[in-house]
Protein backbone atom coordinates (compact mmCIF):
# COMPACT_ATOMS: atom_id res chain seq x y z
CA UNK A 1 0.00 0.00 0.00
CA UNK A 2 0.90 3.30 -1.10
CA UNK A 3 -0.39 6.77 -0.64
CA UNK A 4 1.95 9.98 -1.53
CA UNK A 5 0.34 13.42 -1.40
CA UNK A 6 1.55 16.26 -4.27
CA UNK A 7 1.71 19.44 -2.75
CA UNK A 8 2.95 22.80 -4.04
CA UNK A 9 6.05 24.80 -1.85
CA UNK A 10 5.69 27.93 -3.18
CA UNK A 11 2.82 30.38 -4.20
CA UNK A 12 1.29 28.06 -6.27
CA UNK A 13 1.51 27.02 -10.57
CA UNK A 14 4.57 25.45 -9.55
CA UNK A 15 3.69 22.39 -12.15
CA UNK A 16 1.73 19.78 -9.92
CA UNK A 17 -0.88 18.92 -12.48
CA UNK A 18 1.92 17.48 -14.72
CA UNK A 19 3.69 15.59 -12.30
CA UNK A 20 0.65 13.74 -10.96
CA UNK A 21 -0.44 13.00 -14.79
CA UNK A 22 3.47 11.66 -14.85
CA UNK A 23 2.63 9.71 -11.43
CA UNK A 24 -1.19 8.89 -11.88
CA UNK A 25 0.15 6.10 -14.48
CA UNK A 26 1.59 4.09 -11.52
CA UNK A 27 -1.37 4.49 -9.24
CA UNK A 28 -4.92 3.31 -8.87
CA UNK A 29 -6.60 6.22 -7.18
CA UNK A 30 -6.24 10.21 -7.28
CA UNK A 31 -7.94 12.14 -4.63
CA UNK A 32 -8.24 16.27 -4.85
CA UNK A 33 -8.95 16.92 -1.78
CA UNK A 34 -9.22 20.66 -0.94
CA UNK A 35 -9.79 23.91 -3.16
CA UNK A 36 -12.21 24.37 -5.94
CA UNK A 37 -11.76 25.80 -9.65
CA UNK A 38 -9.88 28.84 -8.52
CA UNK A 39 -6.79 27.47 -9.83
CA UNK A 40 -5.72 25.47 -12.38
CA UNK A 41 -3.19 22.72 -13.27
CA UNK A 42 -2.40 22.55 -16.86
CA UNK A 43 -1.17 19.18 -18.39
CA UNK A 44 0.52 18.18 -21.65
CA UNK A 45 0.10 14.66 -22.63
CA UNK A 46 -0.29 12.46 -25.36
CA UNK A 47 -3.86 13.41 -25.44
CA UNK A 48 -2.79 17.26 -25.84
CA UNK A 49 -3.07 20.48 -23.66
CA UNK A 50 -5.42 20.56 -20.82
CA UNK A 51 -6.01 22.75 -18.31
CA UNK A 52 -8.23 21.27 -15.69
CA UNK A 53 -9.73 23.19 -12.41
CA UNK A 54 -11.68 20.40 -10.62
CA UNK A 55 -11.23 16.98 -11.86
CA UNK A 56 -8.14 15.30 -10.95
CA UNK A 57 -5.20 14.92 -13.07
CA UNK A 58 -5.05 11.15 -13.23
CA UNK A 59 -8.15 11.47 -15.45
CA UNK A 60 -6.03 10.80 -18.63
CA UNK A 61 -5.63 7.16 -17.33
CA UNK A 62 -8.50 4.57 -17.93
CA UNK A 63 -8.10 2.55 -15.12
CA UNK A 64 -7.67 5.48 -12.71
CA UNK A 65 -10.54 6.61 -9.67
CA UNK A 66 -10.69 10.25 -9.52
CA UNK A 67 -12.30 11.80 -6.57
CA UNK A 68 -13.01 14.84 -5.81
CA UNK A 69 -13.04 14.46 -2.04
CA UNK A 70 -15.58 15.99 0.98
CA UNK A 71 -12.71 18.89 1.13
CA UNK A 72 -13.29 20.03 -2.29
CA UNK A 73 -15.75 23.13 -3.10
CA UNK A 74 -17.58 21.74 -5.99
CA UNK A 75 -18.53 24.64 -8.55
CA UNK A 76 -20.94 22.33 -10.50
CA UNK A 77 -21.33 24.29 -13.49
CA UNK A 78 -18.00 24.42 -13.83
CA UNK A 79 -17.38 20.60 -13.11
CA UNK A 80 -20.09 19.63 -16.03
CA UNK A 81 -18.40 22.42 -18.25
CA UNK A 82 -14.93 20.77 -18.21
CA UNK A 83 -16.23 17.26 -17.97
CA UNK A 84 -17.62 18.08 -21.57
CA UNK A 85 -14.45 19.18 -22.73
CA UNK A 86 -12.98 16.29 -21.64
CA UNK A 87 -15.41 13.86 -23.65
CA UNK A 88 -15.06 16.33 -26.65
CA UNK A 89 -11.44 15.58 -26.79
CA UNK A 90 -12.12 11.67 -26.70
CA UNK A 91 -11.12 11.25 -22.69
CA UNK A 92 -13.32 8.64 -21.22
CA UNK A 93 -14.79 9.98 -18.02
CA UNK A 94 -16.52 7.37 -16.67
CA UNK A 95 -13.86 6.83 -13.42
CA UNK A 96 -14.72 10.09 -11.36
CA UNK A 97 -16.62 9.94 -8.07
CA UNK A 98 -17.61 13.05 -6.10
CA UNK A 99 -17.82 12.81 -2.26
CA UNK A 100 -21.57 13.11 -0.81
CA UNK A 101 -20.12 15.31 1.98
CA UNK A 102 -18.46 17.73 -0.61
CA UNK A 103 -20.33 21.35 -0.74
CA UNK A 104 -21.23 23.15 -3.23
CA UNK A 105 -20.09 26.18 -4.84
CA UNK A 106 -23.28 28.07 -5.68
CA UNK A 107 -23.91 31.15 -8.36
CA UNK A 108 -23.82 33.67 -5.18
CA UNK A 109 -20.74 32.93 -4.06
CA UNK A 110 -19.38 33.75 -7.25
CA UNK A 111 -21.45 36.76 -6.79
CA UNK A 112 -20.36 38.03 -3.61
CA UNK A 113 -16.97 37.45 -4.42
CA UNK A 114 -17.00 40.08 -7.39
CA UNK A 115 -18.99 42.58 -4.96
CA UNK A 116 -16.45 42.42 -2.26
CA UNK A 117 -13.48 43.05 -4.33
CA UNK A 118 -15.54 45.87 -6.26
CA UNK A 119 -16.33 47.51 -2.51
CA UNK A 120 -12.18 47.06 -1.66
CA UNK A 121 -10.76 48.52 -4.43
CA UNK A 122 -7.03 49.72 -4.24
CA UNK A 123 -7.19 47.22 -1.18
CA UNK A 124 -8.55 44.17 -2.70
CA UNK A 125 -6.93 40.65 -2.57
CA UNK A 126 -6.75 39.96 -6.08
CA UNK A 127 -9.01 37.42 -6.50
CA UNK A 128 -9.81 35.03 -8.98
CA UNK A 129 -13.68 35.67 -8.26
CA UNK A 130 -14.17 32.00 -8.69
CA UNK A 131 -16.67 32.38 -5.32
CA UNK A 132 -14.05 30.60 -2.88
CA UNK A 133 -13.66 33.01 -0.14
CA UNK A 134 -17.49 33.21 0.18
CA UNK A 135 -18.13 29.89 0.01
CA UNK A 136 -15.77 28.65 2.68
CA UNK A 137 -16.85 31.72 4.98
CA UNK A 138 -20.28 29.61 4.38
CA UNK A 139 -18.98 26.63 5.02
CA UNK A 140 -17.55 26.99 8.30
CA UNK A 141 -20.51 29.82 9.06
CA UNK A 142 -22.45 26.30 8.66
CA UNK A 143 -24.81 27.62 6.08
CA UNK A 144 -22.62 25.95 3.53
CA UNK A 145 -25.10 23.27 1.55
CA UNK A 146 -23.77 19.45 1.30
CA UNK A 147 -23.91 17.32 -1.99
CA UNK A 148 -26.02 14.67 -0.21
CA UNK A 149 -28.32 18.23 0.45
CA UNK A 150 -28.17 19.41 -2.88
CA UNK A 151 -29.02 16.03 -4.43
CA UNK A 152 -32.35 16.24 -2.06
CA UNK A 153 -35.02 18.65 -3.71
CA UNK A 154 -36.93 19.24 -0.59
CA UNK A 155 -33.76 20.10 1.83
CA UNK A 156 -32.20 21.41 -0.74
CA UNK A 157 -34.98 23.84 -0.66
CA UNK A 158 -35.10 24.35 3.00
CA UNK A 159 -31.15 25.00 3.15
CA UNK A 160 -31.72 27.75 0.55
CA UNK A 161 -34.19 29.62 1.76
CA UNK A 162 -32.00 30.17 4.98
CA UNK A 163 -29.13 31.17 3.27
CA UNK A 164 -31.32 33.55 1.37
CA UNK A 165 -32.72 35.28 4.27
CA UNK A 166 -29.08 36.04 5.53
CA UNK A 167 -27.78 36.73 2.27
CA UNK A 168 -30.51 39.03 0.92
CA UNK A 169 -29.58 41.37 3.93
CA UNK A 170 -26.13 41.50 3.22
CA UNK A 171 -26.58 42.43 -0.58
CA UNK A 172 -29.56 45.22 0.63
CA UNK A 173 -27.13 46.81 3.46
CA UNK A 174 -23.49 46.34 2.64
CA UNK A 175 -23.31 46.37 -1.22
CA UNK A 176 -26.73 48.50 -2.33
CA UNK A 177 -27.68 45.11 -4.51
CA UNK A 178 -30.62 43.70 -5.61
CA UNK A 179 -32.05 40.41 -3.47
CA UNK A 180 -31.15 37.10 -5.06
CA UNK A 181 -34.41 34.92 -6.08
CA UNK A 182 -35.04 31.72 -4.71
CA UNK A 183 -37.29 30.40 -7.40
CA UNK A 184 -34.12 31.18 -10.25
CA UNK A 185 -31.21 29.27 -8.12
CA UNK A 186 -33.60 26.21 -6.66
CA UNK A 187 -34.11 26.00 -10.30
CA UNK A 188 -30.65 25.84 -11.37
CA UNK A 189 -30.11 24.01 -8.22
CA UNK A 190 -32.33 21.38 -9.58
CA UNK A 191 -30.95 21.37 -13.08
CA UNK A 192 -27.47 20.58 -12.17
CA UNK A 193 -28.14 17.92 -9.25
CA UNK A 194 -29.38 15.92 -11.89
CA UNK A 195 -26.14 16.47 -13.93
CA UNK A 196 -23.76 16.00 -10.80
CA UNK A 197 -26.05 12.87 -9.54
CA UNK A 198 -24.33 9.82 -11.71
CA UNK A 199 -20.86 10.84 -10.12
CA UNK A 200 -21.60 10.94 -6.05
CA UNK A 201 -21.21 8.57 -3.47
CA UNK A 202 -20.21 7.91 -0.79
CA UNK A 203 -16.42 7.88 -1.37
CA UNK A 204 -15.12 6.85 2.17
CA UNK A 205 -15.78 3.27 2.11
CA UNK A 206 -14.34 3.22 -1.25
CA UNK A 207 -11.32 4.96 -0.17
CA UNK A 208 -10.86 2.43 2.97
CA UNK A 209 -11.17 -0.34 0.88
CA UNK A 210 -8.54 0.84 -1.38
CA UNK A 211 -6.10 1.27 1.12
CA UNK A 212 -6.66 -2.26 2.75
CA UNK A 213 -6.16 -3.85 0.14
CA UNK A 214 -2.92 -2.25 -0.93
CA UNK A 215 -3.25 0.29 -3.63
CA UNK A 216 -1.39 2.50 -4.71
CA UNK A 217 -3.44 6.16 -3.39
CA UNK A 218 -2.54 9.43 -5.06
CA UNK A 219 -3.67 12.99 -3.33
CA UNK A 220 -3.48 16.32 -5.09
CA UNK A 221 -2.80 19.89 -3.61
CA UNK A 222 -4.01 22.83 -5.06
CA UNK A 223 -1.51 26.32 -5.06
CA UNK A 224 1.05 26.02 -2.97
CA UNK A 225 1.98 26.17 0.69
CA UNK A 226 2.97 29.79 1.20
CA UNK A 227 -1.15 30.34 -0.25
CA UNK A 228 -2.15 28.45 2.97
CA UNK A 229 -4.38 30.46 5.14
CA UNK A 230 -2.25 29.59 8.60
CA UNK A 231 1.41 29.56 7.53
CA UNK A 232 1.36 31.37 4.28
CA UNK A 233 1.31 34.98 3.53
CA UNK A 234 -2.62 35.69 5.11
CA UNK A 235 -4.37 37.38 3.89
CA UNK A 236 -2.94 37.33 0.75
CA UNK A 237 -3.76 33.13 1.16
CA UNK A 238 -6.53 31.13 -0.33
CA UNK A 239 -9.40 30.04 1.87
CA UNK A 240 -8.34 26.29 2.47
CA UNK A 241 -5.49 24.92 3.63
CA UNK A 242 -2.83 24.21 0.96
CA UNK A 243 -0.53 21.74 3.41
CA UNK A 244 -0.35 18.00 3.19
CA UNK A 245 -1.32 17.84 6.94
CA UNK A 246 -5.14 18.80 5.84
CA UNK A 247 -4.72 16.11 3.06
CA UNK A 248 -5.93 13.46 5.75
CA UNK A 249 -8.73 15.64 6.73
CA UNK A 250 -10.01 16.64 3.10
CA UNK A 251 -9.48 13.31 1.12
CA UNK A 252 -10.72 11.12 4.75
CA UNK A 253 -7.27 9.19 4.96
CA UNK A 254 -6.01 8.84 8.76
CA UNK A 255 -2.48 10.95 8.52
CA UNK A 256 -0.47 7.85 9.47
CA UNK A 257 -1.13 6.31 5.76
CA UNK A 258 0.65 9.33 4.28
CA UNK A 259 4.01 7.76 3.69
CA UNK A 260 5.66 10.14 0.65
CA UNK A 261 4.96 13.87 0.67
CA UNK A 262 6.47 15.51 -2.66
CA UNK A 263 6.78 19.47 -2.89
CA UNK A 264 6.91 20.41 -6.56
CA UNK A 265 9.37 23.64 -6.77
CA UNK A 266 9.83 25.76 -9.69
CA UNK A 267 13.24 26.32 -10.65
CA UNK A 268 12.58 30.11 -10.63
CA UNK A 269 9.89 31.70 -8.60
CA UNK A 270 6.35 33.16 -9.79
CA UNK A 271 3.13 34.28 -8.33
CA UNK A 272 -0.17 35.45 -9.27
CA UNK A 273 -2.17 37.61 -7.11
CA UNK A 274 -1.08 40.11 -4.26
CA UNK A 275 0.77 39.90 -1.37
CA UNK A 276 4.83 40.31 -0.54
CA UNK A 277 7.19 38.48 -2.79
CA UNK A 278 10.67 38.97 -1.97
CA UNK A 279 12.68 38.50 -5.68
CA UNK A 280 10.35 39.80 -7.73
CA UNK A 281 11.94 41.14 -11.24
CA UNK A 282 11.03 43.92 -13.50
CA UNK A 283 11.98 44.84 -16.66
CA UNK A 284 13.30 42.90 -19.83
CA UNK A 285 14.40 39.67 -17.72
CA UNK A 286 10.94 39.56 -15.89
CA UNK A 287 9.24 39.78 -19.53
CA UNK A 288 12.01 37.22 -20.85
CA UNK A 289 11.60 34.69 -17.96
CA UNK A 290 7.75 35.15 -18.14
CA UNK A 291 7.42 34.87 -21.82
CA UNK A 292 9.44 31.51 -22.18
CA UNK A 293 7.98 30.03 -19.16
CA UNK A 294 4.59 31.44 -20.15
CA UNK A 295 3.47 32.16 -16.96
CA UNK A 296 0.37 33.32 -17.44
CA UNK A 297 -2.64 32.01 -14.84
CA UNK A 298 -4.26 28.92 -15.91
CA UNK A 299 -7.58 30.17 -14.76
CA UNK A 300 -7.36 33.74 -15.21
CA UNK A 301 -4.56 34.11 -17.72
CA UNK A 302 -3.18 36.86 -15.90
CA UNK A 303 0.37 37.57 -16.23
CA UNK A 304 2.48 36.16 -13.07
CA UNK A 305 5.02 38.04 -11.13
CA UNK A 306 8.47 36.71 -11.68
CA UNK A 307 11.27 36.38 -9.69
CA UNK A 308 14.50 34.25 -8.89
CA UNK A 309 14.54 31.05 -6.80
CA UNK A 310 13.89 32.27 -3.54
CA UNK A 311 15.69 29.48 -1.39
CA UNK A 312 14.33 30.96 1.78
CA UNK A 313 10.40 30.88 0.81
CA UNK A 314 11.22 27.00 -0.56
CA UNK A 315 12.59 25.64 1.97
CA UNK A 316 10.13 27.14 4.28
CA UNK A 317 7.27 25.59 1.67
CA UNK A 318 8.69 22.41 2.31
CA UNK A 319 8.83 22.41 6.08
CA UNK A 320 5.47 23.32 6.58
CA UNK A 321 4.51 20.84 3.84
CA UNK A 322 6.33 18.02 6.12
CA UNK A 323 8.21 16.87 2.15
CA UNK A 324 10.22 14.06 2.05
CA UNK A 325 11.29 14.89 -1.74
CA UNK A 326 11.35 17.82 -4.45
CA UNK A 327 10.22 17.38 -7.48
CA UNK A 328 11.72 20.71 -9.47
CA UNK A 329 10.22 22.11 -12.88
CA UNK A 330 10.73 24.20 -15.68
CA UNK A 331 14.47 23.72 -15.54
CA UNK A 332 14.55 24.48 -19.29
CA UNK A 333 13.12 27.87 -18.84
CA UNK A 334 16.41 29.37 -17.02
CA UNK A 335 18.14 28.23 -20.81
CA UNK A 336 17.79 31.98 -21.93
CA UNK A 337 19.55 33.48 -19.34
CA UNK A 338 23.79 33.94 -19.48
CA UNK A 339 23.86 34.77 -15.75
CA UNK A 340 21.15 33.19 -12.71
CA UNK A 341 20.47 34.43 -9.62
CA UNK A 342 19.30 32.50 -6.08
CA UNK A 343 17.94 34.17 -3.27
CA UNK A 344 19.74 32.42 -0.46
CA UNK A 345 18.99 34.86 2.37
CA UNK A 346 16.82 38.17 3.16
CA UNK A 347 18.23 41.13 4.46
CA UNK A 348 15.47 43.22 6.79
CA UNK A 349 16.45 46.49 8.19
CA UNK A 350 20.09 45.82 7.94
CA UNK A 351 19.97 42.15 9.49
CA UNK A 352 20.52 38.73 7.59
CA UNK A 353 17.67 36.23 7.70
CA UNK A 354 16.98 32.67 6.25
CA UNK A 355 13.61 32.64 8.12
CA UNK A 356 10.55 33.32 6.18
CA UNK A 357 8.56 35.40 8.36
CA UNK A 358 5.14 37.27 8.45
CA UNK A 359 3.76 39.53 6.27
CA UNK A 360 4.72 42.75 8.22
CA UNK A 361 8.55 41.62 7.78
CA UNK A 362 8.43 40.66 4.48
CA UNK A 363 7.30 43.50 3.25
CA UNK A 364 10.57 45.51 4.12
CA UNK A 365 12.75 42.19 2.73
CA UNK A 366 15.62 42.49 0.34
CA UNK A 367 16.87 39.34 -1.16
CA UNK A 368 20.45 38.56 -0.72
CA UNK A 369 21.72 37.06 -3.93
CA UNK A 370 24.13 34.33 -4.91
CA UNK A 371 25.11 34.35 -8.82
CA UNK A 372 25.48 31.40 -10.65
CA UNK A 373 26.82 30.81 -14.52
CA UNK A 374 23.96 29.60 -16.53
CA UNK A 375 24.44 27.59 -19.37
CA UNK A 376 22.87 28.91 -22.57
CA UNK A 377 21.78 25.65 -24.77
CA UNK A 378 18.52 24.08 -25.77
CA UNK A 379 18.00 20.92 -22.89
CA UNK A 380 14.23 20.86 -23.87
CA UNK A 381 14.99 16.99 -25.77
CA UNK A 382 17.40 15.92 -22.77
CA UNK A 383 16.20 12.58 -20.93
CA UNK A 384 18.47 11.62 -18.52
CA UNK A 385 20.30 14.17 -16.06
CA UNK A 386 23.83 12.91 -16.67
CA UNK A 387 22.76 14.72 -20.29
CA UNK A 388 22.48 18.34 -18.62
CA UNK A 389 25.31 20.88 -19.76
CA UNK A 390 27.59 20.75 -16.33
CA UNK A 391 26.00 24.18 -14.95
CA UNK A 392 22.19 22.75 -15.25
CA UNK A 393 23.48 20.17 -12.78
CA UNK A 394 25.33 22.12 -10.34
CA UNK A 395 22.35 24.42 -10.30
CA UNK A 396 19.72 21.39 -9.88
CA UNK A 397 22.58 20.76 -6.78
CA UNK A 398 22.42 23.77 -5.56
CA UNK A 399 18.78 24.08 -4.56
CA UNK A 400 18.70 20.79 -3.28
CA UNK A 401 21.60 21.89 -1.00
CA UNK A 402 19.71 25.11 -0.20
CA UNK A 403 16.52 23.63 0.14
CA UNK A 404 17.44 20.40 2.50
CA UNK A 405 15.49 17.87 0.62
CA UNK A 406 16.51 15.51 -2.32
CA UNK A 407 15.46 16.29 -5.92
CA UNK A 408 14.68 12.96 -6.95
CA UNK A 409 12.82 14.49 -10.42
CA UNK A 410 13.14 17.15 -12.59
CA UNK A 411 11.06 18.55 -15.25
CA UNK A 412 12.17 18.98 -19.07
CA UNK A 413 9.80 20.63 -21.27
CA UNK A 414 7.31 18.14 -20.83
CA UNK A 415 8.66 15.13 -19.91
CA UNK A 416 10.30 14.16 -15.99
CA UNK A 417 13.98 13.16 -15.06
CA UNK A 418 14.33 10.61 -12.67
CA UNK A 419 17.16 12.09 -10.83
CA UNK A 420 17.09 9.53 -7.63
CA UNK A 421 17.46 6.53 -10.16
CA UNK A 422 20.37 7.56 -12.30
CA UNK A 423 22.21 8.23 -8.44
CA UNK A 424 21.02 5.01 -7.46
CA UNK A 425 22.80 3.52 -10.67
CA UNK A 426 25.80 5.46 -10.51
CA UNK A 427 26.11 4.21 -7.03
CA UNK A 428 25.70 0.15 -7.83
Amino acid sequence: MSVTAVVGANWGDEGKGRFVDYLAQYSDIVIRFQGGDNAGHTVINKHGKFKLHLIPSGIFYPKVVNILGPGVALNPEAFISELSNLKSSKIKTQNIMISDRAQIVLPYHLLFDQYEEERLRAKKFGSTKRGIAPFYGDKYLKIGIQVSDFLDKKRFAKRLRHVLSIKNLILKSLYKRKPLIFDNLHTWGTDYARKIKPFVCDTFPVIHKALNSGKRILLEGQLGALRDPDHGIYPFSTSSSTLAGFASVGAGIPPYKIKRIIAVVKAYSTCVGAGPFVTELSGKLETLLRETGQEYGAQTGRPRRVGWFDAVATRYGCKVQGATEVALTKLDVLSVLRSISICTAYSINGKKTKDFLTNNILEKARPILEKVKGWQSDISKVRKFEGLPNQARRYVEKTERLIGLPVKWGQISTFYIDIDMERKLRQR
